[in-house]
């Protein structure tokens, strides 16, 4: 977005020094303050609850003063101000330090008791009561110029933004106001068309901007942001609708179905019935494939529904008709699992130019970044060749050497792992000119409607619900990490069932006890503290879990077996297989076993640290037991405190085995950054206002508005304020988070 004003730099507007606070927090420019919005509006008459506060958090309250004293101290030298301020309920208390007290009298005759005013610090714990150290303020109507601008300040709403201890939210409103206050509609590049903005009747940007950030009443506060709230809708909905046109737009070779090839043969081995759902996304493909517009669609369904053998189908007709399928996978065991499922369930069809290949077969090669050189070469060369109809592989499909006789489909597992560009770079290497293959995206994590509608606006989504016959129940509890019956407990049934003849996976967050963060993408989420600001017990690591379980009489003489993303290849290949073939029948892991992996003896999935994991991968890793014919059984060994999110999480996974229920609450609890935020993109320009559960209707009205005006104007020519919106908000990095989110 360029206007004459919108990209100077605050520097120049506020001046260098004012202006250095600000680039902490990635706001670096006019428009980038303006898109900093509140956070809440407080209230004058409605005071902060402050049993809410937490240890270590930084806040921002409104409260009032009940009483300020300044008094020498005896013990230590220098004087203190001890100041209280109240919801009318409970307290917190103030804290200020000078080395005389003549130096606290301006703020002993401000902080006047019944005095409004916000304060904002980090919360600390003194003899057992919450208390700011040095917290800045700002007092409701008295740090105005005059006597009618206090009345009018006090009574309206106060924008409360998201600060720092460098830069109070006063400030920012301050900077706000002194960047705003002269712009006018002309000094910016509206990126809702004035037709669009008529007629769902929204206000234009600059007066959306003065609504949220100067409100006079709440109803102007929720004017402005419900219209840019849609504007990110729309914008977003746009930028899908043209990725959408202009693929369609590409031309792409038709690939229908064969009788009596592959596909046939297929069909006529396997050793079960297709369940309705897979017959019927299988035929929306198969027509799909057949057309010559590519397909672009999203299959998503439950762990263990059958998207695999759906998958498999589509690539066997894409063979069938003369081209090749690659399938991606995210990690090296994943993409060797499914090497093993496929050559498994095509059986000699899979053994072209082996003995005891039938009549019609193909080749299925792997191909991935540690595989040894000779392996490796082979696997290329069947694949520019043309020999190997299915090419199975990780990121290492994307190198510039690997080459395709006739590239007619990419099937992409777990698409949340990769991002547009990669899967556009795959898509652009088969050898027919300008010509793209087909597309099926694959996901286990259930998407509800809205959140499919948001992300994969460029998508035609088909979702399988059932699970296919004989697949055993999962029960899952919650184990209290701090019980020791209960863990003892734990450790106990999993020797149970080794002792039955089954396997049990133990996750750990962390590979190594001195790991920064999570590994291997673990989805780990901040922890709630505790209540009174307790140093919290390090993340559990594999090494360390692995060495302590050898140690546990429950399990004397039991093998434990170590599985993460650091090991080799070949390291990787053996731990699975030992686990699979019960060598080692305890598997401790990071969350790289938390798709795809499938041994049906596993009953048992003890989850270390669960509270930190988001529930959706909670809902995968649950998947990898009760996957043959045994009972499954899930246990989340964690520390959530009763009430905090972390336990809402918890219970909701043990009380349901519906993802798509789980995805939604999943998506309820977590902030805006973790689903279309910056905390992801890295920009400070990404979504900030929409919430994909919450703004389902305003999401659709937007993407009808958005595809409307992209059929009349697929490249937006006529419409470059929104061409600019789009490429600024929804950078490559940004535009990758919204293909994982």
């Amino acid at each position: 977005m360029v206007g004459t004003r919108w990209d100077e730099p605050l520097g120049r507007l506020l001046g260098t020094r004012a202006a250095g606070p600000f680039a902490g927090l990635g706001l670096h420019t006019a428009g980038d303050l303006l898109r900093h919005y509140p956070r809440r509006y407080a209230s004058p008459g409605r005071l902060t609850d402050l049993s809410s506060l937490s240890p270590g958090e930084h806040v921002t309250v409104m409260a009032e003063v009940r009483r300020a004293t300044v008094r020498t101290m005896r013990s230590r030298g220098g004087a203190i101000l001890e100041a209280v301020v109240t919801d009318g309920t409970r307290e917190l208390s103030l804290a200020f330090f000078a080395k005389k007290p003549g130096a606290l009298r301006r703020h002993e005759s401000r902080l006047r008791p019944g005095t409004l005013g916000m304060f904002t610090g980090v919360v600390r714990f003194y003899r057992g009561a919450a208390q700011l150290t040095h917290p800045d303020y700002q007092l409701v109507g008295t740090d105005v110029d005059d006597e009618a601008a206090a009345l009018v300040e006090a009574t309206r709403p106060i924008p409360v933004y998201p600060a720092s201890a460098a830069l109070p939210t006063w400030r920012i409103q301050r900077a706000v106001r002194t960047v705003l206050d002269p712009l006018t509609e002309e000094d910016v590049n509206d990126p809702l068309p004035t037709e669009v903005r008529e007629r769902v009747g929204l206000p234009g940007l600059v007066e959306s901007l003065r609504l949220v950030h100067e409100p006079y009443t709440e109803q102007d506060w929720r004017r402005g942001r419900d219209r840019l709230r849609y504007e990110e809708a729309f914008v977003l909905q746009a930028a899908m609708a043209r990725r959408r046109a202009q693929a369609a737009a590409r031309p792409v070779v038709a690939r229908p179905t064969t009788p009596g090839g592959l596909l046939a043969a297929f069909d006529a081995r396997l050793p079960f019935v297709l369940t309705a759902g897979q017959q019927d996304v299988g035929a929306q493909i198969a027509e799909d494939l057949a057309a010559d517009a590519p397909m672009q669609r999203l299959l998503q369904g439950e762990v263990g529904s059958g998207k695999t053998v759906v998958a498999l189908r589509a690539m066997l007709q894409v063979v069938d008709a003369g081209g090749q399928a690659a399938l991606l996978a995210p990690t090296e065991v994943l993409a060797t699992q499914h090497l093993r499922t496929l050559r498994e369930l095509l059986g000699p069809l899979a053994q072209e130019g082996m003995l005891g290949a039938a009549d019609r077969a193909t080749r299925v090669v792997l191909l991935t970044g540690s595989q040894a050189a000779a392996a490796r070469r082979e696997a290329l060369l069947d694949a520019a060749s043309g020999a190997a109809g299915i090419v199975v592989g990780t990121h290492a499909l994307l190198g510039e050497h690997v080459q395709f006789a006739d590239l007619g489909l990419v099937v992409v597992d777990e698409q949340h792992r990769f991002g547009v560009e990669q899967r556009d770079a795959l898509r652009s290497r088969g050898d027919e000119g300008d010509t793209v293959p087909h597309l099926l995206v694959m996901t286990a994590t259930p998407i509800p409607r809205t959140v499919a509608m948001t992300v994969f606006g460029d998508l035609e989504v088909s979702t399988l619900t059932e699970v296919p016959a004989g697949r055993a129940p999962v029960a899952t509890h919650v184990v209290p990490a701090d019980n020791a019956a209960w863990t003892a407990r734990t450790w106990a049934r999993v020797r149970e069932e080794v002792d039955a003849g089954r396997r049990a996976y133990v996750v750990c967050p962390r590979i190594t006890a001195d790991d920064a963060s999570g590994a291997d993408d673990a989805d780990l989420l901040s922890g709630e503290p505790d209540d009174q600001g307790a140093t919290r017990p390090p993340l559990r690591a594999v090494e360390e879990v692995a060495e302590e379980l050898a140690t546990l009489p429950a399990l004397d003489g039991v093998r434990i077996g170590t599985l993460h993303g650091r090991m080799t290849a070949a390291a990787k290949d053996d731990a699975m297989a030992a686990f699979a073939a019960g060598r080692t029948p305890v598997l401790v892991s990071t969350t790289v076993i938390e798709v795809g992996v499938d041994v049906p003896e596993a009953s048992v999935m003890v989850v270390l640290d669960a509270e930190r994991f988001g529930l959706s991968q909670l809902h995968q890793l649950r998947g990898r037991v009760g996957r043959g014919t045994d009972p499954g059984l899930c246990l989340l060994v964690a520390r959530a405190p009763e009430g905090s999110d972390a336990a809402t999480r918890l219970a909701t996974l043990a009380g349901t085995t519906d993802g798509f229920e789980l995805a939604t609450v999943d998506l309820e609890l977590r902030r805006e950054g973790d689903v279309l935020g910056a905390s992801q993109s890295g920009s400070a320009s990404s979504l900030r206002l929409l919430r994909v559960v919450r703004d389902a209707a305003l999401i659709a009205r937007a993407r009808d508005e958005a595809r409307a005006l992209v059929d009349r104007d697929p490249a937006l020519e006529a419409w470059p304020a929104l061409l600019a919106a789009i490429d600024e908000w929804l950078e490559p990095s940004a535009q990758e988070y919204l293909d994982r989110a």
